[in-house]
């Protein structure tokens, strides 16, 4: 099985039947997303703290509730459910971690809101095609996220800091890299940060929060991107009595190409 040209339904249909990986790499030229599914009564409250916080949350879709596919995700049932075809998920309650499914039927409620986010993963396939390496891809590995010190701007009842993804670039294409993924605003688009982690609250790139620890090779510099794992810091400081997310690393892929979201 070749992952990159899987399609985006073979992909979830693989996922929903159980197969748990990353999905860095699967699926190439289309978006992934990250998932958070809240209460209705904490929509706009998370609406208004995406809006605030372009950068690490940039909304694709926004299911109405009860709702497991649609839009970007899939036209039918058969093609897509968000309760069941990302690789992993998590499920919080009150902002802990109690359960890590393969999916998360057991805990849907017919009240839950789900958003889509744009996912950086997006754009390492226009990266890789640019001769941009890849690390975490080439060594089948999640990429590693880190949760910073910066506070995003809270929204009603919703607050938490940045939470960023790493890629180790060499240093000649650092350039090539921050112009590529500028043109893909709407899944994280530019990096964040360039160089020394501790200047962002990471003290130990070797123990990222979330995914694996980073490869890097003689020449290498840390670009930090926004991550849509912001989402799931939020949920752990804010403490909403339920939210369900997809797993870090282990993303919805949507039908949207990835060109739809590149800019000039």
């Amino acid at each position: 099985m070749n992952r990159s040209t899987t399609s985006p339904v073979d992909a979830r249909r693989q996922f929903r039947a159980g197969l748990i990986q990353p999905t860095s790499g699967w699926s190439a030229g289309y978006a992934q997303a990250n998932l958070i599914a809240l209460p209705r009564d904490l929509a706009f409250d998370f609406l208004l703290f995406a809006q605030r916080n372009p950068k690490p949350c940039p909304v694709l879709e926004v299911l109405d509730a009860g709702e497991t596919f649609g839009g970007i995700f899939g036209s039918t049932a058969d093609e897509a459910d968000i309760r069941t075809d990302a690789p992993q998920y998590r499920i919080y309650e009150h902002g802990e971690l109690i359960d890590s499914p393969s999916h998360a039927l057991d805990y849907w409620r017919d009240d839950l809101v789900s958003f889509l986010i744009g996912c950086s993963f997006t754009f390492e396939h226009p990266l890789i095609s640019a001769g941009v390496p890849v690390r975490h891809i080439t060594e089948n590995r999640n990429v590693p996220m880190y949760e910073t010190s910066l506070p995003c701007r809270p929204a009603g009842s919703l607050s938490g800091n940045l939470v960023v993804s790493l890629r180790m670039i060499p240093a000649s294409q650092v350039s090539d890299a921050v112009r590529i993924t500028s043109r893909y605003p709407a899944v994280h688009g530019a990096p964040i940060h360039i160089g020394d982690p501790s200047l962002i609250g990471i003290t130990d790139l070797d123990n990222p929060d979330f995914g694996d620890a980073p490869i890097s090779e003689p020449g290498d510099i840390p670009v930090f991107w926004a991550c849509g794992v912001t989402p799931q810091a939020m949920v752990m400081a804010s403490k909403p009595p339920l939210a369900i997310t997809h797993a870090p690393g282990h993303m919805l892929i949507t039908d949207a190409p990835d060109r739809g979201f590149q800019v000039p």
